[in-house]
């Protein structure tokens, strides 16, 4: 690829309903945060972990970033990992999605760069995928910035205010037929289905 690219993951998320730490959680030996890693680095030339938990994370060997502006959500880390990303190209993944697709990230930067739009977002059954993503750094840090000062924190709200380039059903099933890409885990039920999946 022409644009290098930075990969964010974003681990900010409070675990309620797993009971712990899921992104500390084993998955078939290594801790999710570190399977999902693992899984995306060969889409990344620089890998950036966002956390306000930063020490816990330490064992990866990455650079961990607390929000610049706290207590924003999703979007805060969002805006936090692509303040300091040193690339043009921004991947970013939730790191409870073990299933996260590299084919489908490098379309999506394909796409970025052919097409000259701002973001390239995925289109599921439930909604835009705005955690399995590729944003271009010049134009999406001062609109997200903008989102985030005024206090307008949904992952997708400030998509009208850039180019933005959807991946449709049939571009997504060509390279996620098993349906997982966009899969996060949230439970022990389902952590215990992940552990199956991955086994196989």
């Amino acid at each position: 690829m022409a644009e290098q690219v930075t990969l964010v993951v974003q681990a900010g998320g409070r675990s309620s309903r797993m009971g712990e730490d899921k992104a500390l959680k084993p998955l078939c030996g290594r801790p999710l945060i570190q399977w999902v890693v693992e899984r995306l680095a060969p889409l990344a030339d620089e890998i950036l972990v966002t956390s306000n938990r930063p020490g816990v994370y330490d064992f990866l060997g990455l650079r961990i970033l607390p929000d610049l502006i706290p207590e924003r959500g999703v979007l805060g880390g969002l805006y936090t990992g692509i303040s300091f990303a040193s690339h043009p190209i921004v991947a970013a993944v939730a790191c409870d999605m073990p299933f996260a697709n590299v084919a489908l990230f490098e379309l999506a930067a394909r796409l970025l760069i052919q097409e000259e739009v701002d973001a390239v977002v995925p289109r599921s059954s439930g909604g835009l995928e705005p955690m399995h993503a590729v944003y271009r750094r010049e134009t999406c840090l001062p609109v997200i910035r903008s989102a985030v000062e005024a206090n307008r924190l949904k992952a997708i709200d400030w998509f009208p205010s850039i180019r933005l380039r959807e991946l449709g059903e049939a571009e997504i099933a060509s390279l996620d037929p098993a349906g997982l890409a966009f899969w996060n885990i949230n439970t022990p039920e389902e952590f215990a289905r992940a552990e199956k999946l991955c086994a196989v």
